[in-house]
Order: structure tokens, then sequence, then C-alpha cells
């Protein structure tokens, strides 16, 4: 498990070793044929600053060599934010007094039936808040089959499951499942996360090998950009993620860098990113990882994600909304986080074709389950 791989690793000797890297460093990572994750950390650093527009271009030659000029469409769902967890910077908090909502089969269907009016995605990520007793893996199963008739690719976002339970969403029409880890600081991720079952560290950073174990056809990371220092957490994140090539190599991979928006939690960012910093790591990304697929959800501005668009990143998210039943049932409920890109998934498409980049609303179909 990962678990006890991330043991060999020191939070505070990871950080002082990112911070030592050099401008020598960074042009040996950039002339490297493969890049090591200490690679990665020179990429990372301050000392690659300068070499930034180098970065892009790169970036944008790798990222054509293995997608073209495509990005990949998505939506997410919201079906319930009935949550048992205490994350402080969450607007789900189980503290917050708001009306909780778990959407009826019935009410799924008509968000399913809103979405396809938008536009024609045919991937769609299901989100749901981390309540195992009334939104428990059964639930999260009819769900599926719910949406299976309206969309060629369902993702799931919600807590981590034990093997059986993958194995077992797999065969009701899963193809892929996103988690954020949140943070990698092992002992300041209990002062976020302190009570319900996401305060179990082990059990969550564990949870993409029992997705990989299970066969799961594509497996999303992620960590929250505002809780710790963020090149520390997603050199660890880099880690992660060749450890996870390495056992599950079957598997597709996405990752994802969601700055910290204002919830209805209150919670600031403690560390706030720049967007030359986001634009950097997203480069160190993909010249790390020609493969790995970049996520860009409606949490950034427009003209950053047209821009990144065409240098990084290969598959965003489109007229969002970010609470249960949003598209169709209860249009004004409570978000999770605050959208910054509000476009329509029209005008998404067509910033992305005059930026040159086709947008992709289907990239897998039921005939291969």
């Amino acid at each position: 498990m990962f678990s006890s791989e991330l043991e060999k690793y020191d939070w505070d000797a990871t950080t002082a070793r990112i911070l030592a890297k050099t401008a020598a460093d960074v042009e040996r990572a950039l002339g490297a044929r493969r890049r090591s994750v200490d690679d990665f950390m020179a990429l990372i650093s301050p000392a690659a600053a300068p070499y930034l527009e180098q970065m892009a271009q790169l970036s944008r030659s790798l990222t054509e060599q293995r997608f073209g000029n495509t990005v990949s469409m998505y939506i997410p769902m919201y079906i319930t934010n009935s949550c048992t967890n205490s994350c402080v910077y969450c607007g789900f908090n189980r503290h917050n007094s708001f009306q909780r909502v778990i959407l009826t089969p019935e009410q799924i269907e008509a968000e399913c039936r809103a979405i396809r009016r938008m536009a024609p995605f045919e991937n769609l990520l299901l989100v749901t808040g981390e309540n195992p007793r009334a939104a428990g893996t059964e639930y999260i199963e009819q769900a599926l089959r719910v949406c299976r008739p309206y969309f060629n690719n369902l993702t799931i976002e919600v807590m981590p499951l034990s093997m059986e339970d993958y194995e077992r969403l797999t065969r009701s029409g899963l193809n892929g499942v996103v988690c954020f880890q949140e943070t990698y600081h092992r002992e300041r991720y209990k002062i976020y996360h302190p009570a319900g079952m996401k305060s179990n560290f082990e059990w969550r950073v564990n949870g993409y090998d029992r997705m990989g174990a299970a066969g799961v056809h594509k497996i999303g990371l992620g960590v929250l950009i505002g809780l710790e220092d963020w090149r520390t957490d997603v050199a660890m994140m880099a880690l992660h993620l060749q450890y996870l090539r390495r056992h599950y190599w079957r598997t597709r991979y996405s990752v994802n860098f969601p700055r910290m928006r204002p919830s209805e939690s209150g919670f600031r960012p403690n560390v706030v990113m720049t967007d030359r910093e986001l634009a950097q790591l997203i480069f160190a990304f993909r010249i790390f990882d020609p493969d790995v697929d970049i996520s860009m959800s409606t949490r950034e501005r427009p003209e950053f994600r047209d821009n990144i668009a065409t240098l990084g990143a290969t598959s965003m998210s489109a007229g969002s909304r970010t609470e249960p039943g949003g598209y169709e049932t209860y249009p004004q409920a409570l978000e999770q986080f605050a959208v910054s890109d509000g476009r329509t998934p029209a005008e998404v498409a067509e910033a992305l074709r005059r930026a040159g980049r086709e947008p992709v609303w289907k990239d897998w179909d039921k005939v291969f389950d």
C-alpha cells in the first residue's frame, strides 16, 4: 500500500529538497529524455520560474504529441450534499446548517435530461458527500444505472470504498474514479479532517490501491491547493502517481490541482497560488508524465482556462453546477464551492475552437464495457 511508501519521505526534508534546486537542476530536467520525481521537483521549484516560457513550449509539444489538439469535455452532477465529515474547508461540513439533499432516482434522471439539453456531453462525473449509511454503495450503484442510458462514460467522486465495492460498481457501468487526497501531510491532515470517515488518513491514501486492484479503468488524483505548501504536496502526488503506474499499469490516470475557493464554511486558504505558479505546475506535470490527463475545472477563470488548454490541459468541465440538483431539481441549493467560469458549454467549446483546440464530448463507448 502507498501509505508504507509515503513513510519513506519526510515532509520538511522534501520541502527543503525542492527549495534547494538550482538553475542547473532545472536545465538538466528540461534536457532529460525521461524525468524522475527529482526532476519534477526541480521543475516546480522557485528556480524554475525564469524558465516558464521554455517549459510552456515543451509542455505544448508533449501534449500535442500524445493528445493532438483535442480537449475532452465533461460535466459534474452533484447528487447529494449529505455528509458525515467535518472538513473545516468544505461547505458540506456536517456542522453547517442547511437543507441536506439526496436526489431520488427520478430526480437524477431529470438532471440527466437537463444536461443532455445543454450540450452533447458523454462524460459525466457523479459527485456525493460522504454518508455511507444514507448514500452508500447501493445508492451510488443505483445512480450509475439511472445515468448509464444517457452517458457513455461515468466517473464518480465519492467516499473511498473497498476493493469489492469498486468491483461491484465497475460491473454496474463505472468507468473511472476521482479522489482528492486533499493533502499528503499526514500530521496536518487530521487538523483539516477532525471527524468522520475522512479523518482516517491511511484509508483514504490507500484507496487508490484498492481502485487499481479492482481494475478501475481510470483513476484521478488531486490535492487541494491552499491547505499546505503546494510544492511539497504535488511532489508527494507525483510520487504517488509513479507508484500507481508501476503497480497498476493497465489503468489510465488523471491529475487535478483545484485552487481553493470560498465556501459556506468560511475557511480561507492558508497558501495562495498565483496564476503563474499554477501554469508552472501544469507544465511540470506534463513534462514529468506526458501521458497523464490534466483536468481543469470551472474553479478557474475563463481566460486562464482558454490559455492553458493550448499548453497542457487535456480535459475541462463546462456549465458546472456544484449543488445537488443544480441543473433541474434544486437550482438554488447550496454550492460546494464558487464557480469562476460561468460560461455555457457552447461558449467554452467555441473559445476552444478559436484557440485551435477541438472539444471532444465523447471518449468512451458502451461497446467497450
